[in-house]
């Protein structure tokens, strides 16, 4: 384990590996967190088993913020903890993304409130004239945290894919348990996000300071619409790796300048490996992602597909001492766009074990190659890795990955000329060619229905239309024009020095 108070005063070896807690600081936008414990977390069942318990034992409030909840047996099970513990006299507080929950039905809500639960959707639609994009904004968030004393981080939503189903593994994600200061830190930054629901909440101030239960250093990386907090994370470990940077990512799709990074890292001799699933539940998000695939192939970066139903975990690793596990995805939704919430681990405990996890991933995984290349059909690890035998001891991991490989999930070959010629995974669904994930079919349904019912209407009433496009067109055009107007007149008082009280955040 690494001493914090070294890394305070930049004494450590661990800061000759590159790693100084300035520059941490300075990359992350977070203090130094000391004194704390972690825990991995990376398999549906037994996490949601923990989640559950630790709700279940909570005794001064509970503080759950996750962009997915979904009405079926997993988030009916945390529903009526949450419950539970209201009806007890415990504060509990609940955001929720509108859009990421938007198919959740309003019955599922009722109970909550009814027992007590404050409940809050994050960014609902607005008639206010504001930023006619803001909706785009979401709460990408998956947060709980107990008492202020312990919190969990990372990729797991509240629904049933991340616990399986009889006919279908679980989905691959993960997440962190911390005990500690941070998880006072964490408490704060729900509060933040609470109050920008219109809320007043400051629970976390009213306990006492808690003194450190462990010697791991964390980073708390917020990230805020046009704050660029891991973004400029990930720039910073691109420069900064010497060995290795293994990265697990749900949808890549990354921005030029991020791939231009891990591709100059690993043209200088960084071995940058980068983990996606095979199979997106977002199959145009996995085709935009196959896009950029080349240009970092060229550069001497490997990628994988893991080829079990769906792994959404969002981590990184980087010579064996630092990671990074939260709910930010390499796209420049997730980085410049939503609010988002990561955790910077300095352990070379944690460390190791995501290294191990990530070997255990790639078993189960096929490397791209370009044309002519070599290629790596699943990584073996070696007999004398303890991967398997110290992250899964009940061997549900392993099993989950028999299962893939005895049903044949994994194929012979892939290489880059094939997915450079292929059709566009939207496209191959609307032509038949493959079944398309849950939220593409919902979103893919919906549209269709809009166009339909647009061209009944066109049809019959074509001056009826033609009001209604006029009237989206005008309203874009009035918000934009406002705020053109606003921005400059606040741009005039900041140049002339004359305070204003125009805010436009």
């Amino acid at each position: 384990m690494i001493d914090p108070l070294a890394i305070r005063t930049q004494t450590s070896g661990e800061q000759e590996r590159g790693f100084p807690a300035s520059e941490v600081e300075r990359a992350t936008g977070s203090e130094t967190l000391s004194g704390n414990q972690l825990e991995l977390q990376y398999e549906g069942s037994s996490t949601f088993s923990s989640w559950l318990e630790g709700i279940s034992r909570a005794r001064s409030m509970v503080y759950l913020e996750n962009y997915l909840i979904r009405d079926d047996r997993v988030g009916r099970a945390f529903r009526d903890v949450l419950i539970e513990k209201a009806r007890s006299g415990i504060p509990v507080y609940v955001i929720y993304d509108w859009v990421g929950c938007w198919a959740t039905p309003r019955s599922y809500w009722k109970p909550l409130r009814k027992a007590g639960v404050h409940v809050r959707a994050f960014n609902p639609p607005s008639l206010g004239i504001g930023d006619p994009f803001g909706i785009l904004r979401r709460d990408h968030r998956k947060l709980i945290v107990l008492d202020s004393k312990v919190a969990y981080v990372g990729g797991f939503c509240l629904g049933v894919e991340w616990e399986g189903r009889p006919s279908q593994p679980a989905w691959r994600d993960t997440a962190v348990k911390i005990s500690g200061p941070a998880a006072s830190a964490a408490a704060r930054a729900f509060e933040a996000t609470w109050r920008g629901t219109g809320g007043s909440l400051g629970l976390s101030q009213q306990l006492p300071i808690l003194s450190d239960v462990g010697d791991t250093p964390v980073w708390l990386i917020e990230g805020e619409p046009g704050r660029t907090r891991v973004y400029r994370t990930i720039h910073w470990i691109a420069a900064r790796a010497k060995e290795r940077i293994w990265i697990t990512d749900a949808y890549f799709v990354a921005p030029r300048s991020v791939s231009e990074a891990l591709g100059a890292a690993a043209q200088q001799g960084v071995d940058v490996r980068i983990l996606v699933p095979a199979h997106n539940n977002w199959p145009l998000v996995g085709s935009l992602s196959r896009g950029g695939y080349r240009s970092l192939l060229k550069s001497g970066v490997r990628i994988f597909e893991w080829q079990g139903p769906m792994i959404h975990a969002k981590t990184a690793v980087v010579d064996g001492i630092w990671s990074r596990v939260g709910s930010s995805n390499l796209n420049s939704a997730s980085l410049i766009g939503n609010w988002e919430l990561d955790v910077g681990v300095l352990d070379t405990n944690l460390a190791s074990q995501l290294e191990e996890l990530f070997l255990t991933d790639l078993s189960s995984s096929i490397e791209i190659v370009l044309p002519a290349r070599k290629l790596e059909h699943g990584i073996k690890i070696p007999e004398s890795s303890s991967a398997i035998e110290s992250l899964d001891p009940q061997g549900t991991l392993p099993e989950r990955m028999m299962q893939i490989r005895t049903l044949g999930t994994i194929q012979s070959r892939i290489t880059m000329a094939p997915l450079v010629r292929a059709r566009g995974a939207l496209g191959d669904s609307l032509a038949g060619d493959r079944p398309i994930g849950r939220e593409d079919r919902t979103v893919l349904g919906t549209v269709s229905a809009i166009i339909l019912s647009t061209a009944i209407i066109a049809a019959f009433f074509p001056t009826f239309v033609g009001a209604m496009v006029a009237v989206v067109a005008g309203w874009f055009g009035l918000t934009t024009g406002i705020r053109a107007y606003l921005q400059s007149r606040r741009a005039r008082s900041e140049e002339q020095g004359t305070p204003t009280t125009t805010e436009l955040d």
